[in-house]
């Protein structure tokens, strides 16, 4: 089950699947957290100007801005190192989850992936690169 530390989380997800993006969205605001979305890079780093996001969800596949280059946009903004991305994605070869790693991503998430999977993915991140005082009080505004 999920805790309240979810509800205090504000979560850029972007996806190109209509299907992935609607699931993940619902499950996420289902327990209480606020999520934006996005279908490609260019939506998501749009968003980034108005939202300061607990953390990012970023598939790698996607027309127009793939997660390659918009997590590299990510990086290159203002406090953009200390923003957590979890790459997600269907390839869930080894040498891709390396590849992501060497890249800097600070999660990875092969799709199809289980609530449970995904939510401890997401508080393993969120604990290793923000503060728990700051986690906990994160609006995302």
């Amino acid at each position: 089950m999920l805790n309240d530390d979810i509800k205090q989380w504000t979560i850029l997800l972007v996806d190109d699947e209509p299907d992935n993006l609607d699931f993940t969205q619902k499950m996420l605001e289902f327990y209480g957290a606020q999520v934006h979305s996005a279908r490609n890079g260019l939506e998501g780093l749009k968003l980034l100007e108005t939202i300061t996001p607990t953390l990012i969800l970023l598939d790698l596949s996607m027309p127009q801005m793939d997660g390659w280059e918009m997590f590299k946009a990510i990086r290159a903004l203002p406090h953009g190192d200390k923003l957590p991305v979890i790459a997600l994605t269907a390839h869930a070869m080894t040498s891709h989850r390396k590849q992501v790693a060497e890249e800097g991503f600070d999660g990875y998430l092969a799709k199809p992936f289980r609530l449970k999977e995904l939510v401890a993915e997401m508080r393993r991140v969120v604990q290793a690169n923000i503060p728990d005082s700051v986690a906990s009080d994160h609006s995302g505004n």
